[in-house]
Formats: C-alpha cells, structure tokens, sequence
C-alpha cells in the first residue's frame, strides 16, 4: 500500500520501534505527543516530559526525543495534507505500527483534528491576509468503516496573500468539526471586536 505522506525511510523503522512500548507506555507518549502538537510553543515542556518518560521506564532520554522527533513528521505531514484518521491510520500500518496502536493513534488523530486545524489556520491567518475563502459539502459514499458511509463532511479552500503572491490552504472537516470550528471562530471575532 503506498503511503499518503513523503517521509524518510528512517521513519519506518522508527514506528516499527514504537510496537515495543506497552499497553501503558504507548498511550502517554501518545499524549504527550499531541500536547505538543496542540502547544508547539512548549518545547521545554515536551522535552522534559520525554525525559521523565525515559526516567521512569529505564531508557535513554536521547533516542526516545530522537525518535518522537521522527514520529512527529506523520501528524505535521498530515496536517498539511488534510489526512482523514483512516489515512492515518492507512499509513500507519503501511509504515509497520501494529493494528491496537495505529487504531489507537487515529483515534486520537480525530478527536484533536479540529483544533490542531484552527491552530494552523489561526498561525496562517495570523501572517497572511485572507483573500478569499470557498467551500462545498459533500457526503461519505464509500469507506472501509461502514457507520461512516453517509457521513455529511465539510471542505474548506482558504485563499491567502504571502507577499506578492496567493497560496491556497485547504482542510477536509466533519460536520461537528465543522461546527467547533465555526464556535471558534466567532469566539476569535467577538474579541476582536471588544479589542477594536
């Protein structure tokens, strides 16, 4: 199966080192993981917490901040490239993580795409001005999860100004996403508008 992300090959061999964490290790990493992710600015508090990791389980503090570094590069790729959590969980197999963790990691991969996708529009948004903005709803006719078929999903086409030139930022969102997404942005104007 081919991947839906260009990474380098060292990553796989990197998630196939993530099958040797347990039951209880596999899933904090996984959250400190996405902590960072939803708080990129903490990088001392990733690195720390990675360290504490490696204290308590008798590992060495230097390969495991290696490796999470290169299994970073999945959700960061996917982000870009708008992936839906069975893509990521696709690829997550396709790089040699076995079934209970790459179900778990999409799992999580959906519950935080909504924000992790405000977050990097709002950074978009932040330093490049908003020229146009399109969208279309469509619905799931086909998927390897039945319960999904029929779902309604959202894609969105952001038009952005980056110095002389526009770039076009696109993200796929769910219905609830969607509506989360929308909350938050009205949030974002209403301060704006007490600031203004």
């Amino acid at each position: 199966m081919d991947l839906h992300l260009v990474l380098p090959d060292s990553v796989s061999t990197d998630f196939q080192n993530l099958n040797k964490f347990n039951e209880q290790q596999f899933p904090r990493l996984i959250e400190i993981l996405f902590q960072f992710l939803l708080e990129p600015k903490e990088m001392d508090r990733f690195l720390q917490q990675l360290n504490e990791f490696a204290g308590e389980h008798g590992m060495s503090a230097g390969p495991l901040r290696n490796l999470m570094k290169s299994v970073l590069l999945v959700p960061q790729g996917a982000l870009k490239k708008t992936l839906t959590a069975e893509q990521i969980r696709e690829d997550l197999l396709t790089l040699g993580l076995n079934e209970d963790k790459a179900a778990f990691f999409s799992q999580q991969w959906g519950e935080h795409y909504a924000a992790l996708s405000k977050r990097a529009i709002g950074q978009t948004l932040m330093v490049n001005q908003l020229v146009d903005m399109e969208w279309k709803f469509g619905v799931t006719v086909g998927t390897s999860e039945i319960q999904k078929v029929g779902n309604i999903f959202l894609q969105l086409k952001l038009v952005v100004r980056k110095g002389n030139s526009t770039e076009n930022v696109y993200m796929e969102l769910t219905l609830p996403q969607f509506y989360n997404f929308l909350h938050e942005m009205e949030r974002a104007k209403a301060s704006m508008e007490c600031f203004s």
